[in-house]
């Protein structure tokens, strides 16, 4: 049982601010039931340390600070957690792409089974995770030393940003193992909301026939929500939008206040990323689309008419 060992939570910055979801991650290891420390790593990061410091709930801030850690290399930042693990009964981590990247190699190399987008903390050893595409929830015991969890953001609420007062202690940062090599960051600028983080989603599906058709019809509705866009898989693979845009079990989770689903089926991969959203909006001129099974607001029309009107009466 690891019950009133400490929590660590991995941030992720980007070495001057906290990012979002390690607020969800926050409000995980509060439930583990015993202290949470935060280990920033990074380079010139000291802004990011300041920043989780603040965060409620955290009780002391990690700080490791060398140019091994300034591009996030899975490597070396699994090294930097493998050096402060053996003071720590779980070690947290957010579901995203850099936590999906550096968990695994955390539990292989402390030999234990990684606990995967953790839902709900039953107890400090026990939690719920989704399995079969949402469809259902299991829950999973364990009675290793350490837990090595990833958290799904959808399933907590974020930790208040302010009011924590952490003390910030400054750790030796691990040396570059060479095993791997930044080379480029190519960054797409976006003027909307992330849409992991967004409140609203707007999102397509293949009925919109074409990228062109895509943007034409739903960036004025995103415009006038101040929203983000998304997709389907079934849009994605026919081009009609970006990889980055795609919402679904094999793309984002997200959990918007509102999400739009226009022209969307509902397939049961594209529910597993949207379905904990607080309100579905659905659009499509098909009455029998799963879609409408959990949707809070139906229109049965074309989208092509419903969704010019709807931005015109916005």
């Amino acid at each position: 049982m690891t019950a009133g060992k400490t929590v660590l939570v991995v941030a992720e910055h980007d070495h001057v601010s906290i990012k979002s979801a390690t607020l969800n991650v926050v409000t995980a290891a509060v439930q583990c039931g015993a202290e949470v420390h935060v280990l920033v790593a990074g380079h010139h990061a000291a802004g990011a340390a300041q920043a989780a410091a603040r965060i409620a709930g955290v009780a002391k801030v990690l700080h490791a600070d060398g140019a091994a850690l300034a591009d996030s290399l899975a490597e070396n930042l699994a090294a930097q957690v493998l050096a402060s693990a053996p003071d720590y009964g779980h070690i947290l981590f957010a579901a995203t792409s850099t936590g999906k990247n550096v968990a695994p190699r955390v539990a292989a190399q402390l030999d234990v089974a990684q606990i995967s987008e953790i839902t709900r903390v039953v107890s400090a050893d026990t939690f719920e995770r989704p399995i079969y595409a949402g469809n259902a929830i299991q829950t999973v015991q364990s009675a290793q030393a350490v837990q090595v969890i990833t958290v799904r953001m959808t399933g907590f609420d974020a930790a208040s940003a302010q009011g924590g007062a952490a003390a910030i202690e400054s750790i030796a940062p691990v040396a570059d193992n060479g095993l791997s090599a930044f080379v480029e960051r190519v960054v797409t600028k976006n003027e909307r909301p992330e849409l992991a983080d967004a409140r609203i989603v707007v999102s397509g599906g293949r009925a919109l026939g074409s990228s062109d058709k895509f943007n034409a019809v739903l960036t004025p509705l995103a415009d006038k929500l101040g929203a983000a866009l998304g997709a389907s898989r079934a849009a994605v693979d026919a081009g009609f939008a970006p990889n980055d845009w795609q919402v679904g079990q094999t793309g984002k989770i997200v959990a918007p206040q509102v999400y739009f689903a226009c022209g969307i089926s509902g397939a049961i991969q594209h529910l597993a990323g949207m379905k904990d959203s607080k309100v579905i909006v659905a659009i499509n001129k098909d009455a029998e689309a799963p879609i409408f099974g959990v949707a809070d607001f139906g229109l049965e029309a074309d989208l092509f008419e419903a969704v010019p009107e709807l931005v015109a009466a916005l």
